[in-house]
C-alpha cells in the first residue's frame, strides 16, 4: 500500500507543481488556496507512505514523480521545447525511480 501512497503523492506534486504559476506569486487567493491543499495533500500520502518507505527512497521518488510530470505536463499542454537532452533526463529520471522500487 506504501506505493499506491507514493503514487498518489507524486500526482498531488505534479499537480501542485502546475498550480504555482496560476497564484500570481501568491496574489490570487483562490489559486493560491487551492496550491496550498494540493502541496498539504502531496505531501500528507508522502508521509502515509513514507510509513514503511525509507526516506530517501520515498523521497527521490516523490520528487522524481513531480520532476516527470511536470516536464511532461510542459511539453503536452505548454508547448515546451522537446529536445534530446529533456528526453534524457525524463529517461534517467524514469530509470531512477524504477530503479529505486526494485531496490526495496
Amino acid at each position: 500500500m506504501s506505493w499506491v501512497y507514493l503514487l498518489l503523492a507524486g500526482g498531488f506534486e505534479v499537480a501542485w507543481a502546475q498550480s504555482l504559476k496560476p497564484t500570481d506569486g501568491f496574489t490570487r487567493p483562490l489559486p493560491t488556496l487551492i496550491c496550498f491543499v494540493l502541496g498539504v495533500t502531496g505531501v500528507y500520502f508522502l508521509t502515509l507512505a513514507l510509513r514503511e518507505l525509507p526516506t530517501g527512497t520515498g523521497y527521490a521518488v516523490f520528487t522524481g514523480i513531480g520532476c516527470i510530470g511536470a516536464v511532461s505536463l510542459g511539453i503536452v499542454v505548454h508547448g515546451d521545447a522537446v529536445t534530446a537532452w529533456r528526453l534524457l533526463a525524463i529517461a534517467l529520471i524514469v530509470a531512477g525511480v524504477v530503479a529505486a522500487r526494485v531496490s526495496t
